[in-house]
């Protein structure tokens, strides 16, 4: 199993997270098998996702899906997101 970690500081929270919801067939249809949202404690618009995956392969796919660059941008993501990858031990 591989773990998508992405992070990223959004505009606001609440207009991201209705596009972030809204993309879950998207996620689905693409191999997420699981996914959580986190927010910073001291800046709640700092928000690190992991979306769980079968391999590696699926999740490099998932994070160049040009849908998911148009989500985030419609989102309202500010900058370039951190991006890694990880595999559970």
């Amino acid at each position: 199993m591989t773990t998508l970690f992405v992070r990223h500081e959004v505009s606001d929270y609440a207009a991201w997270r209705k596009i972030y919801d809204a993309f879950s067939p998207v996620q689905k249809a693409n191999g997420v098998t699981a996914q959580a949202v986190y927010r910073a404690v001291d800046n709640p618009n700092d928000i690190t996702v992991t979306h769980e995956f079968a391999t590696l392969e699926a999740a490099q796919s998932f994070i160049k899906l040009d849908e998911l660059k148009t989500a985030m941008r419609t989102g309202g993501v500010l900058d370039t997101p951190t991006v890694w990858f990880t595999n559970k031990a």
